[in-house]
């Protein structure tokens, strides 16, 4: 598979990436299975001819497998990313500037299992949903330790520089403060 879809800046490293987990496709397995019994029983039953029904039995979680494998979200240290697309290519990249809040979610399975939802809200723009990833709370975390990074920029100068300046404005307040005053 090719990373043809990614353009990262010079300055910018990858901080995360993943993809749902493979257990997403467990509900395309069971309705897949249902679908070939199904087809299986009217066959038998009813008409030999519905049995060309079971041939969607495997195309559903094969479909679902690989909408799981063309799936990647990743964060770097200026944007956050989402890949989708089985037969076409949908990409979507969202600069942290633009992301307004962070939140996840684990359902009860989710808990027991380590798997959730982490959403970004994004200003003037749909919200980008993480779903089904592992560990939500560490992605959300990641995601937030990125934008605040991008919330304080760096101080020109060094310490010694900046303590120059203090000095320098508390000669020009005390020479200001101990001036005669003005004749009206």
């Amino acid at each position: 598979m090719s990373d043809d879809w990614r353009w990262l800046r010079e300055s910018e490293t990858e901080v995360w990436e993943g993809r749902p987990r493979l257990t997403t496709i467990a509900g395309s397995v069971v309705v897949g299975l249902a679908i070939l019994v199904g087809a299986g029983w009217l066959a038998a039953t009813i008409d030999p001819r519905l049995a060309a029904v079971g041939l969607l039995g495997p195309v559903l979680p094969a479909w679902a497998y690989l909408y799981i494998q063309r799936t990647t979200y990743l964060v770097t240290t200026r944007a956050i990313w989402v890949k989708t697309g089985v037969l076409g290519l949908s990409v979507r990249r969202i600069t942290l500037s633009k992301v307004q809040n962070t939140a996840y979610e684990q359902s009860i399975r989710g808990s027991i299992f380590g798997y959730g939802t982490v959403t970004v809200e994004v200003a003037g723009g749909d919200d980008i949903d993480f779903r089904r990833i592992s560990d939500p709370g560490s992605v959300q975390e990641a995601i937030n330790d990125q934008i605040d990074r991008g919330d304080a920029p760096e101080l020109p100068g060094s310490p010694e520089q900046w303590q120059a300046v203090l000095s320098a404005v508390r000669e020009v307040r005390e020479r200001f403060d101990n001036r005669p005053p003005a004749r009206e």
